[in-house]
């Protein structure tokens, strides 16, 4: 057993005894989080536990009384620490966010570490907006979600914005427009600009919004229906009509939705499909008693985790972002720490929360078709995979054989410029890894050294700095003993790509081929990609490879050539942006990054805090009167 430093953080506790044994007696008999790591510092594994005496010791007793994948873990445990809580709720809390932000090997975790996207509706505004968030934050705000992806919440505000008028436009609303934009006339809009309606109209029409989400369909055609009678009796007929037809168009999506035996309660179900190190859990929400949508999500397992092990890691990180919480949650699987993640449910939710595994009745029939489409999911992602596995291994196949290449392409760099006019000039460098965008080795060059217009010398800027880190690099291992001839290295920057891909023609070409000569570079493979005929460019070579339009080889260099040009535009874009704004607010006395940003989120743009009102940029959050006399001023 390796000598093991116990720490704890939170509350300063050090183990300085002399034995192993000891250091484990020295652990308190307290609620708290442990966390396992490996020689070099890598956190393997982070748990919970309501005695962590008790718990971690469980890992250093006999190793036959342990699971195969804890057995393996603790083979490689050469440090512990632990964080003492105040409860195990408050323990429970603190493990989903370790585990969150180290992405530990050995515990169960949603596999995109990103934050997932949410709706937002800010109600203390006096004409809200309805739009995406990847921010769950305390703010009065009302948040819907998670969603799985970005496309599930722009189809869900393309629905909402079929059913409620509700305004898309960033501009502030004083009411005095002398014309509407084209939403109002295609009634996409109720007109605040114009004074169509006034803040408690448009309230109402946020609250429809808000009631709709909520899956309470019935209550929001009840209120249409009594403002269509009104405008009836009142003799606006006109208006009259299109409530008319706002209700047939909701109650068309209501139909949509399916009814379930289940009274008029709240529910998440979540089930479950795994195999290998995937998981695929699907989430079902009902809402007053019909299912109104739902949400699946790709967790990563470890060798022997259970199905019950990975639900609960995965309720545990899913409400941990999710600000909404019902009543009762229907689980596939028990989790062994029910009470702890029920209790801290409910105080989440300021109520009542429970988990049920149901046996029998219409209960225990949602659940099963729950866990059916997880299977499904699970099946249509092993089959999609299987067919892009055998698709790019065609591809990195035609590549070598079209470009006499020593041996597949398994690590492909493809690079591109951006620029307007030769300003913002910036350079991407985007990764794929057996035919896959590995974004985690992307990276983005701020043009430092030309200037005016020459996409040749900026593509020599960003090819030397990026190629004088790999010989560099290299150097470094021949002098450690490693040439790293497989391409591995444990930095990104010492990986020696098989084939570098430059978007561009034969200038292009010569520019990058100029620079490996001079930095020694002779064993990797080079072309460029010209786009008006998609010709491939190699060096000495006087003739361009055409691939046949059909090639997998070709689609290939063209994903990595358009994500390249993707990646690049983005970047170059956001410099553009900030350069725009930092013209006029940067230099503006008492304007930091953060009332800056708040002040292009209330008014959208330097014109529109240009014509409002001295009092109007005084009401931003964070703003005085002094700072926004002189913004008023400045602009």
């Amino acid at each position: 057993m390796n000598e093991v430093h116990v720490t704890a953080r939170g509350s300063v506790v050090v183990a300085e005894t002399p034995t192993f044994i000891e250091r484990l007696r020295a652990l308190p008999a307290r609620p708290g989080v442990y966390l396992m790591r490996d020689g070099s510092g890598v956190i393997l594994y982070v748990g919970k536990a309501s005695r962590l005496r008790s718990r971690v010791s469980t890992y250093f007793g006999s190793p036959y009384d342990l699971p195969p994948k804890i057995r393996q873990m603790v083979r490689r445990v050469a440090d512990f620490e632990f964080i003492v809580t105040e409860s195990e709720q408050e323990a429970l809390i603190l493990e989903s966010n370790l585990i969150k932000e180290h992405q530990p090997q050995y515990n169960a975790r949603l596999k995109d570490d990103k934050s997932y996207p949410f709706i937002k509706i800010d109600t203390t505004e006096d004409f809200p907006l309805v739009y995406i968030t990847r921010r769950v934050r305390e703010d009065g705000a009302r948040y819907f979600g998670p969603f799985a992806s970005a496309s599930s919440v722009r189809k869900t505000l393309a629905l909402l914005k079929k059913l409620f008028p509700y305004r898309s436009c960033t501009k502030t609303i004083t009411g005095n427009d002398d014309r509407a934009c084209l939403d109002y006339y295609i009634h996409r809009c109720a007109g605040p600009c114009i004074g169509e309606v006034d803040k408690g109209q448009y309230h109402e029409i946020i609250n429809q919004v808000a009631l709709f989400l909520e899956g309470r369909t019935d209550q929001v055609v009840r209120g249409i229906q009594t403002r269509m009678e009104d405008a009836s009796e009142n003799l606006e007929f006109e208006r009259a009509a299109l409530l008319r037809d706002q209700i047939t168009a909701i109650e068309k999506v209501h139909e949509g939705q399916k009814v379930l035996h289940l009274t008029n309660e709240n529910v998440d179900v979540i089930a479950l499909a795994q195999q290998n190190r995937d998981a695929w859990v699907e989430v079902f929400f009902i809402r007053q008693g019909k299912l109104i949508g739902r949400e699946n999500f790709l967790m990563h397992r470890a060798d022997g985790d259970e199905p019950a092990e990975v639900l609960a890691a995965f309720v545990k990180q899913f409400y941990s972002a999710n600000p909404y919480v019902p009543r009762r949650v229907l689980l596939q699987y028990l989790p062994d720490d029910l009470k702890a993640i029920e209790g801290w449910l409910r105080t989440k939710r300021q109520g009542a929360v429970y988990l049920h595994v149901p046996q029998r009745g219409e209960k225990k029939k949602l659940v099963d078709m729950v866990a059916q489409n997880a299977a499904q999911g699970l099946e249509q992602l092993t089959i999609k995979r299987i067919h892009e596995s055998t698709n790019n291994a065609r591809a990195t196949e035609e590549l070598q054989e079209a470009l006499s290449l020593p041996r597949p392409p398994t690590r492909i760099e493809c690079y591109d410029i951006s620029n307007t006019q030769g300003t913002n000039a910036v350079g991407s460098m985007v990764v794929f890894e057996d035919g896959r965008p590995k974004s985690s080795d992307y990276r983005r060059f701020q043009i430092k050294r030309v200037a005016g217009i020459d996409d040749y010398s900026m593509m020599r800027e960003v090819l030397t700095r990026r190629f004088k880190r790999l010989s560099d690099a290299r150097k470094k291992g021949r002098e450690n003993g490693d040439n790293f001839p497989n391409g591995k290295s444990d930095n990104a920057w010492g990986i020696i790509p098989d084939l570098v891909i430059i978007d561009g023609g034969k200038g292009h070409l010569g520019a990058a081929l100029q620079i490996f000569l001079e930095l020694g570079i002779d064993d990797i493979p080079l072309c460029s990609l010209a786009k008006e005929n998609e010709e491939l460019f190699v060096p000495y070579e006087k003739d361009p490879i055409v691939l046949p339009r059909s090639s997998k080889g070709l689609f290939l260099v063209q994903r990595a050539r358009d994500e390249a040009h993707r990646f690049a535009i983005t970047f170059h874009r956001q410099r553009r942006s900030k350069t725009s704004v930092k013209s006029s607010l940067d230099l503006v006395p008492g304007v930091g990054p953060k009332r800056k940003k708040m002040l292009i989120r209330r008014f959208g743009s330097v014109k529109n805090i240009r014509e409002a009102s001295l009092e109007d940029v005084a009401s931003v959050p964070g703003m005085t009167l002094t700072v926004a006399r002189a913004i008023k001023d400045h602009i």
